[in-house]
C-alpha cells in the first residue's frame, strides 16, 4: 500500500509529466492511479531506470505503468524508448496515442 504520507503520488499531476501529457492523460479520464501502480513507481530505483516485472490481470492499467516510466526517462533523459507490444493494431494505435 501506498503511505499515507506520500497518498499524493497516486495523482498524475504528481510525478512532473508536462501540462501537455497531463491534459491527454485528464481528457481520457486518467486523473489518478490505483495503488499499485503507484507503488510499482517507488519501487527502488525504477524511476532512474532500474528493471521491473509486475503482473496484473488483462485490463487491471498495467500500460499506464509502462507509458508513465517511458514517458518520465525519454523526457529526462532525452534518449529514445522502445515499446513492444504483441500486435500490429495495438502499435498502430499507441503510436497514435504516444504522438
Amino acid at each position: 500500500n501506498v503511505p499515507e504520507d506520500q497518498e499524493d503520488k497516486l495523482l498524475l499531476a504528481s510525478w512532473g509529466l508536462p501540462k501537455g501529457v497531463l491534459e491527454k492523460y485528464h481528457s481520457l479520464g486518467v486523473v489518478q492511479m490505483f495503488e499499485w501502480q503507484a507503488e510499482c513507481l517507488m519501487l527502488g530505483q525504477v524511476l532512474e531506470g532500474k528493471n521491473l516485472v509486475y503482473s496484473a490481470p488483462t485490463s487491471a492499467g498495467k500500460t499506464l505503468v509502462a507509458e508513465l516510466l517511458i514517458l518520465k526517462r525519454v523526457l529526462e533523459t532525452r534518449k529514445k524508448a522502445l515499446l513492444i507490444l504483441p500486435f500490429v493494431s495495438v502499435a498502430k494505435e499507441k503510436k497514435c496515442y504516444l504522438q
